[in-house]
This record gives C-alpha cells, sequence and structure tokens, in this order.
C-alpha cells in the first residue's frame, strides 16, 4: 500500500481499525484464481504471535475449500468520505484546492486457518454477536435461539481464521491540510451528515 509518512496510521488508529470496524474483505489465490468474500471478523489480538482475525462464510462458498496454502489478505474499512474542494479556507485565498477522498483502512495479511468444528464455531458467533448487540437496550443473544436451530446453522457455516503476519495501514484524514482547511473539512463533514468522519479528522489533528 501506497503510505506517505503523514498518512500512516498511528497504533491506536490500527487498533481502532481491527477492534472496531464491523467486516472484511477476505482475499485469497485460488486455482481458479482471486476470489474475495465480505466477513464480519472479530480481532483476537491474543492469539498468534500478532494477533488473529476471526470470521466465518458460508459452507457452499468454495473460496474456503479451495485456499492456497500462501498468504491471504483481509482488507478492513473503516470511515471514508468525499471531501470538497470547497469546504477548504485556501480555495477563498488561492483557489489551488481540488476534491479528494478520506479514508481509513488496513491491509492485514497471514496464514488462512479453516476451523470446521461446532465448538470452535460457536465461540466465534457467539463473540461476533456480543460483540455488535453490546449496548443495544435488549441486546441479543445465541442462546436466545433454540439449540437445534443455531446447531443446524453452525453446520452451514465454517470458520475462518487470518493468524497475522504483517500489517499495513493508513489514515488519509486531511493531515496534510492547513489548520484553517482541517476545520472546514471537519464542518463540511459535520453539515452533510456525517459525524463519525469529521470525528476521524478531528482524532487524526489532535493525535
Amino acid at each position: 500500500m501506497y503510505t506517505p509518512a503523514h498518512f500512516a496510521a498511528s497504533d491506536e488508529a490500527l487498533k481502532s481499525l481491527l477492534n472496531y470496524s464491523g467486516a472484511a474483505n477476505l482475499v485469497t489465490m485460488t486455482p481458479d484464481g482471486l476470489l474475495a468474500t465480505l466477513l464480519p471478523f472479530v480481532y483476537e489480538p491474543s492469539v498468534g504471535e500478532h494477533g488473529a482475525l476471526h470470521a466465518h462464510m458460508a459452507r457452499n462458498n468454495t473460496q474456503w475449500s479451495s485456499h492456497a496454502t500462501a498468504e491471504a489478505l483481509m482488507i478492513v474499512q473503516g470511515e471514508d468520505a468525499y471531501i470538497s474542494p470547497s469546504w477548504y479556507a485556501s480555495k477563498a485565498e488561492h483557489g489551488r484546492v481540488v476534491p479528494t477522498w478520506n479514508y481509513s483502512t488496513a491491509h492485514v495479511y497471514g496464514k488462512l486457518v479453516i476451523h470446521d468444528d461446532a465448538e470452535w464455531l460457536g465461540r466465534h458467533v457467539r463473540r461476533l454477536s456480543n460483540q455488535h448487540e453490546a449496548g443495544r437496550p435488549q441486546p441479543w443473544t445465541v442462546d436466545e435461539a433454540p439449540e437445534r436451530f443455531i446447531a443446524g446453522q453452525l453446520r452451514a457455516i465454517v470458520g475462518v481464521e487470518l493468524l497475522i503476519s504483517r500489517v499495513e495501514a493508513k489514515t488519509k484524514l486531511s493531515q496534510n491540510r492547513t489548520p484553517a482547511d482541517v476545520d472546514g473539512v471537519i464542518a463540511g463533514l459535520r453539515a452533510s451528515g456525517d459525524p463519525a468522519s469529521a470525528a476521524d479528522v478531528e482524532r487524526a489533528r489532535t493525535s
């Protein structure tokens, strides 16, 4: 990934991406060429030397059964947003501004391990659902569904674990703009109804 120094993700930004992003694209090279699947995941920092991403996919998805032993990639995407040049204070000063796109992303590489057992999958789906149900007024849990129903659902999926070997992460959040331009970006994002992206720019400025 091309990453100028001022867009390199901090350790805190990377941790946030891995812990709070909803899903990632798993990309693998197979005998049929590149395959990709968008998967909700959970970051498990205590697994392996560098942590792991745990996910699952449909048993009928051929990607899990045809994956090669080569390195796999999961592309984690954070908030992203169009940045209008009209938000920059420098537009009124000299006009030498163009549109751009702000985003946060991490390319997570590693070895893919397949888990085809109900015990691993049971732990995983509980961890995944609990992560996304947390904070809701009445959080749903796996145990609310009938046991036989859950057992059938687990038979229809397989677990995928990416044992992390390296990570390339980037946070392109207007760090190359003047303080006045950054103020304009934050105000513009908030006015356009994107407070999450505005908060990311604010955090990048203070980190």
